[in-house]
C-alpha cells in the first residue's frame, strides 16, 4: 500500500479591511451608478404618497403657495416692507428652506426608516441617502411653480433698479444672472449628500439625535433670514445692527439660502456667500468620507 499524502490547503484569505476610504469612495461611486434604481424609487415615494389623491402632488404647491402667501403678507406689515418686493423674497426663501429642512430632518433617519432595505438589499448605503434627496429635489421642483407664478405677478417690481426696505444696497433687478441659481441649486444638492451620510451614521448610532434635531431646527427657522431682510436689523437699530449681522453671518444655512435666493430675485451676488458654502462643502465631505470609512460597515446592523 502506497502511504497516503495529505495536501495541506493554503489558508483562507483574510477579510478585506473595510475601513478605508477607497471603500467609502465606491459606496458612493457605486451609488451613483445606480442612479436609476434610487431615481425610481424617489419618484415612486410621491406617486405612493399622493397615490388616492385627486389632484396628486400639486398638493405640495397648493401648500407652499398657502404658507409663502401668508407669511409674506405677515411679515411684510410687521417689518413695513413693501408687498412687491418681500413676497418673492419670503417664497424663495422657503421653498430652498422647505428643502434643506427635509434634507436635515430625513437625513437623520435614512438608514433607520430604511432597515429592511439596508438588510435585504445587497446595495450602497449612500443609495438610500441619494434616494432621499432626489425626493426633496423633487419637491422643490414642484414648488418652484409658486416662485414662477409670483414672479408673474409682481414682475414689475422685481425688474430694474429697486432696494429692499431697510437695506442700502441697490438691486440691479432681475436679469440672465437667475441661471446663477441652478450651480447654487447643484452645489446645495452636493452639500445635502454628505449633511444625510453624516448624520444619518450618527443618528443610527445614536437615536436621541433625531429628536434633537428636530426640535433644534425650528430656532434656526427664526434665526435664519427667510421671513426677514438682514437689512432689517439696521433698520430697527438706527443703522447699529453690526454684532446682530455678524450673528446672522455665523449661521451657515444662511449663505446656503443665498446662494439661491439672490439670483432668482435679481439681487448682487455677493461672492462670500459661495466661498464660506465651498469651504463647508470640503469640510462636510471630509468628516462625512471619515464617518463611511470607519462605520459604513456597521450600519446594517445598527439599524
Amino acid at each position: 500500500m502506497q502511504p497516503t499524502t495529505t495536501v495541506e490547503r493554503p489558508p483562507a484569505p483574510l477579510p478585506p479591511n473595510s475601513r478605508t476610504f477607497g471603500r467609502a469612495f465606491a459606496d458612493v461611486r457605486d451609488a451613483w451608478r445606480q442612479r436609476e434604481l434610487w431615481g425610481h424609487l424617489g419618484w415612486q415615494d410621491i406617486k405612493q404618497r399622493y397615490r388616492r389623491s385627486v389632484i396628486g402632488p400639486l398638493w405640495i404647491t397648493i401648500s407652499m403657495g398657502t404658507t409663502a402667501l401668508a407669511l409674506g403678507l405677515l411679515y411684510s406689515q410687521l417689518f413695513n416692507q413693501q408687498l412687491g418686493t418681500f413676497l418673492p423674497y419670503v417664497t424663495v426663501g422657503f421653498i430652498i428652506w422647505n428643502f434643506i429642512l427635509g434634507v436635515v430632518t430625513e437625513g437623520t433617519e435614512v438608514f433607520i426608516a430604511n432597515e429592511g432595505l439596508i438588510k435585504h438589499l445587497p446595495a450602497p448605503i449612500t443609495v438610500h441617502v441619494l434616494r432621499m434627496v432626489w425626493r426633496q429635489a423633487l419637491f422643490l421642483a414642484h414648488n418652484m411653480v409658486v416662485y414662477l407664478a409670483v414672479v408673474a405677478i409682481f414682475f414689475s417690481s422685481l425688474v430694474g433698479e429697486y432696494r429692499m426696505e431697510g437695506d442700502a444696497t441697490l438691486q440691479p433687478g432681475l436679469s440672465w444672472g437667475v441661471l446663477m441659481a441652478i450651480p447654487a441649486f447643484a452645489l446645495i444638492v452636493v452639500n445635502a449628500v454628505w449633511v444625510a451620510l453624516l448624520f444619518g451614521i450618527i443618528s443610527t448610532r445614536f437615536r436621541d439625535i433625531p429628536p434633537v434635531i428636530n426640535s433644534f431646527i425650528n430656532l434656526v427657522f427664526f434665526m435664519t433670514p427667510i421671513v426677514w431682510h438682514v437689512g432689517v436689523l439696521n433698520k430697527v437699530t438706527d443703522g447699529q445692527g453690526g454684532w446682530r449681522i455678524l450673528i446672522a453671518e455665523m449661521n451657515p444655512i444662511y449663505h446656503y439660502v443665498e446662494i439661491f435666493r439672490a439670483p432668482l430675485l435679481g439681487h448682487t451676488q455677493d461672492w462670500h456667500h459661495w466661498v464660506v458654502v465651498g469651504v463647508l462643502t470640503v469640510v462636510g465631505w471630509t468628516l462625512a468620507l471619515i464617518a463611511m470609512r470607519n462605520y459604513r460597515a456597521r450600519v446594517s446592523y445598527w439599524v
